[in-house]
């Protein structure tokens, strides 16, 4: 019995292990499904603004999926309702989460509240919040796995977000033509970016 019960939760493990590394890197929200590119373009220009609001979309998918996980099959498919209010549902819980995180960052820093602006508060429309919860429902996850799928999806939007700050503060001192300087070579970065985030396709079965 305890070899079964060992053997069972390896394989929960292991599981939620590669739903972890499928969300962040071969399914890469931003990179391979292209969700949230506004703020990704907007927000990348430093490494404090693109860390701080990557942290922020981390914790929102995480929780909200889970949430949302929850309400979903305890809610809308244990009590019969239509499944067209699971947007509604779905909106419902990440605006409540932004707000919270809002407050929360504000709080704690006020540099980074100011220089995340417009983008903090649009983390409620931001369709990689609510791609990420969609997405749980189509693969069927369960609630532990949804809470670890969006904390893979957050992170790898996270990660992609690092990532294109870091290059741009190098660009800075790079001499670059002036046809490509600005949106051009921000929008060619992004492309190799998701070429090698495509990469990763091969890595998980």
């Amino acid at each position: 019995m305890m070899l079964a019960s060992e053997a069972a939760g390896n394989g929960q493990a292991v599981a939620l292990l590669t739903i972890l590394i499928s969300a962040a890197l071969t399914d890469n929200i931003l990179l391979t499904r292209f969700l949230g590119m506004c703020p990704f373009l907007s927000v990348s220009r430093h490494m404090k603004s693109a860390a701080g609001l990557g942290l922020a979309v981390v914790f929102v998918t995480t929780f909200t999926c889970g949430i949302n996980a929850a309400l979903y099959r305890h809610g809308i498919l244990a009590l019969g309702l239509p499944k067209s209010l699971q947007l509604i549902l779905f909106i419902v819980v990440i605006a409540a989460f932004v707000q919270l995180m809002e407050m929360l960052i504000e709080r704690v820093s006020v540099a980074l509240y100011y220089s995340l602006g417009i983008f903090l508060p649009l983390i409620t429309v931001n369709c990689a919040i609510l791609g990420t919860s969609l997405f749980m429902v189509t693969e069927g996850l369960g609630i532990v796995e949804a809470f670890v799928f969006g904390f893979g999806s957050g992170t790898g939007w996270m990660l992609a977000i690092v990532l294109m700050a870091g290059i741009r503060e190098r660009l800075r001192t790079a001499r670059i033509p002036a046809g490509l300087q600005g949106p051009g070579i921000t929008l060619i970065i992004t492309g190799i970016m998701a070429l090698a985030f495509i990469g990763f396709s091969g890595l998980i079965k």
